[in-house]
């Protein structure tokens, strides 16, 4: 992998692991199978070499998942994604496309110019790289005209924010949690369905009794029921979810890598002392082959047993390849959403098993090291701390259209 391309991935916050080849020669008939169509959506195709280029995009993006599975994912989105928009007379500027291919590759300190440049050095064309911004920005557009002025955001929203997240008052919550784990498109509809039909919960005792019946967490025993939990600790993309909730309600469906997340208000509180914030929070995670099968759950029990910090784990992992093991300390707002929520209800030395990654084929053990406190900084302006709660309700609007979209749409594949 050239320098180019490492600097790419540690700024970029997708993540993937691995590198495929293709073969980027063939004869006649290998080519007019590339370029025919292998899915149709709303009579809209999707082509071979759409699928392939996409495929070694997120694969040098290290997109976390099975990259050609990933790939046939987000297309088949992105066509319904642009349908809507077509459907409500919206046309992007090209101006707005090159703005957005400059935005994506300054994450990496680079020109659009130079990232085009590598991309067309592995096989990745400057047109695929447009239409992949191209989606993203049209979708950003159309959810922000259709729902912005569904969203509001009031001076108790702010000042209860404000406190809560800058340690001008420690804020705590007692949580109940569901993770539905999705292992399959096939199952993400029927896990949908599920998740909807919790989330209309009205007790406590409905939520954890599908807790038990349901969610992948070490919590579901407890009926989900989690323990006290200071905001801070929670992930940034969390905390106006949460806040936005009052004691009884459920949350909206909240969607994760390979799972969706559903969270119960059992009590909030604020606390005279103020709760730290953290300037890193390290953790391990160790992968284990067979995702939430008997014999791989099994396999983490006895990891469990055998360890007490995350040093163990590397005895744990020894002589298997490197890529079982990954350990890293990092910001919070760097980790992925799903873990960061897993880490939440941890203590140092503490696991959980309620992830998995590959299409839910490898079970994902978890353990939190430590967490770094920070000694100081600036709290954030109020129309940082307003426009971030409005694009996460804007995008909670836009997600579960997406649904509703996606359950319309006619796809066929081939």
């Amino acid at each position: 992998m050239t320098p180019i391309f490492r600097r790419l991935i540690a700024a970029l916050t997708l993540a993937v692991t691995g590198l495929l080849v293709w073969p980027l020669s063939g004869g006649m008939a290998q080519a007019q199978n590339l370029f025919s169509p292998q899915i149709y959506v709303n009579d809209q195709a999707i082509t071979g070499y759409e699928l392939q280029q996409r495929a070694r995009l997120l694969t040098l993006f290290r997109a976390p998942g099975d990259p050609q599975r990933l790939a046939r994912e987000q297309l088949i989105e992105e066509r319904i994604k642009l349908d809507a928009a077509r459907a409500s007379g919206l046309v992007l500027e090209e101006d707005l496309v090159r703005d957005g291919m400059e935005e994506f590759a300054g994450r990496a300190n680079m020109t659009a110019d130079q990232l085009i440049a590598a991309l067309g050095d592995s096989g990745v064309s400057q047109e695929s790289f447009r239409e992949f911004v191209r989606a993203g920005i049209t979708w950003r557009e159309l959810t922000r005209a259709r729902f912005a002025a569904r969203v509001s955001v009031s001076e108790d929203d702010l000042e209860r924010a404000t406190r809560a997240l800058t340690g001008g008052a420690a804020v705590r919550v007692l949580l109940s949690e569901i993770i539905l784990p999705v292992t399959s498109l096939e199952d993400a509809e029927a896990k949908q369905a599920l998740a909807a039909s919790i989330a209309e919960s009205t007790s406590e005792g409905a939520f954890a009794e599908a807790a038990r019946r349901h969610s992948a967490a070490p919590s579901s025993s407890r009926g989900g029921r989690m323990d006290w939990v200071a905001l801070s600790e929670l992930p940034a993309g969390l905390r106006p979810i949460v806040l936005g909730l009052a004691p009884g309600e459920v949350s909206d469906p909240l969607p994760l890598e390979g799972a969706l997340a559903l969270f119960y208000m059992r009590d909030i509180e604020e606390m005279t002392v103020p709760s730290p914030e953290y300037a890193a929070i390290e953790y391990a995670a160790y992968y284990i082959p067979g995702g939430r099968s008997e014999a791989a759950l099994q396999r983490a029990a006895q990891v469990r047993a055998a360890v007490d910090t995350c040093d163990d784990l590397y005895g744990v992992a020894h002589g298997q390849p490197p890529e079982v093991l990954e350990r890293g300390s990092k910001a919070p707002e760097e980790i992925p959403q799903d873990i960061a929520i897993a880490l939440a209800s941890l203590d140092p030395g503490e696991t959980s098993t309620s992830l998995t990654r590959a299409n839910g084929q490898t079970l994902v053990f978890l353990m939190l090291c430590g967490r770094s406190p920070k000694l100081d900084g600036e709290a954030p302006s109020v129309e940082d701390l307003s426009n971030f709660i409005r694009n996460q309700r804007i995008e909670s609007f836009a997600n579960g259209y997406l649904e509703q979209l996606r359950a319309e749409a006619r796809i066929v594949e081939k």
